[in-house]
């Protein structure tokens, strides 16, 4: 194992290493959600409501999972929960 770096600084570059390894997860994540979305708005545009049904599941799914890891505000993951309640509730009529 590589001899740790002991100074001044030590406390801050270990913040940066973790802060960097938390950006690569919090994008994956954010990745993640923006093709559930993607993929709820192909199933409304082709008004498969199967396909509406399960996308929708899978996107409420991963966006309550990323508020509870803090990578959302509470106020924002509901309020794309309801945009996108709103647009498969349209679809379905």
């Amino acid at each position: 194992m590589a001899k740790l770096k002991t100074g001044r600084h030590t406390g801050s570059l270990k913040q940066a290493r973790k802060s960097k390894r938390q950006q690569k997860f919090n994008r994956n994540v954010k990745f993640n959600i923006r093709v559930a979305i993607k993929t709820l708005r192909k199933a409304v545009t082709d008004k498969n409501t199967e396909a509406i049904k399960k996308a929708l599941s899978e996107a409420v799914s991963k966006i309550d999972k990323a508020a509870k890891h803090n990578i959302f505000h509470p106020n924002a993951s509901n309020r794309k929960k309801s945009q996108m309640m709103r647009l498969a509730s349209g679809a379905s009529k």
